[in-house]
This record gives structure tokens, sequence and C-alpha cells, in this order.
């Protein structure tokens, strides 16, 4: 009869404590989340610094070292930032950075130089 006794009462403290471990929720409030950033942000003022015929240094250091390159394509950079508010809501942006011979030729992606007015 012993042994029956202890036996049930393991399981029951096991649970127990297992209870205890649960966070409780308070009603109204939610958890911290925070922010989550990926890849180099690219500013429309960073895009305006470059011009054509840049050397790939000069790039790197207006826009940092690019989130992507590409070893069957040398001549391409490609800049990719996310960041996602604590309220879910996603800010994405892309950009590809095209060099000939070492030098700027163009850019392509969602942040552009702002075109000259004449």
């Amino acid at each position: 009869m012993r042994m029956t006794k202890g036996f049930l009462l393991l399981p029951a403290l096991g649970l127990a404590l297992a209870g205890g471990c649960a966070v409780p929720r308070i009603p109204g409030i939610t958890p911290y989340k925070m922010e989550i950033q990926q890849g180099n942000f690219v500013s429309q003022e960073m895009v305006a610094q470059l011009r054509p015929g840049m050397s790939k240094e000069q790039v790197r250091f207006i826009l940092g070292t690019p989130l992507l390159t590409d070893i069957f394509h040398g001549e391409r950079w490609d800049y990719v930032y996310w960041r996602e508010a604590t309220d879910g809501k996603r800010e994405q942006r892309k950009l590809a950075v095209y060099f000939d011979d070492g030098k700027l030729a163009r850019l392509d992606g969602d942040v552009v130089p702002a075109k000259a007015s004449r």
C-alpha cells in the first residue's frame, strides 16, 4: 500500500511543478517585440552622392560593403535592406549597382538618384 501512495504522489508533484513554469498573461499588455533590421540601409542622400565613373572603392565608401556579390557577375553589387517594425509593418529596399571595367555605370532598384531639374 505504501508504494501505491508514492506512485500517485510523483505524477501529482510533477504536474504541480510544470504548472508553475507558465508565464501569466496580463490582459491589455502585449509583450515587447523588438524591431528587426537586415542588410544595408541605403538612403536617397547616399545614392545622390554617386556619380558615373566612380571606382568600386569610392562606391563602397559611400554605400558600404554590398550584401550580395555574385561570383558570376563580378560587375554587379546588390544592396538589400528590410526592416520590420514592432507593429509588423515591413520596409524593404533593393539597389543594384552595375560597373563597367571597375567604374560605376548605372543603378537600378527602389532607391535611385533624383533626376536633376534643368
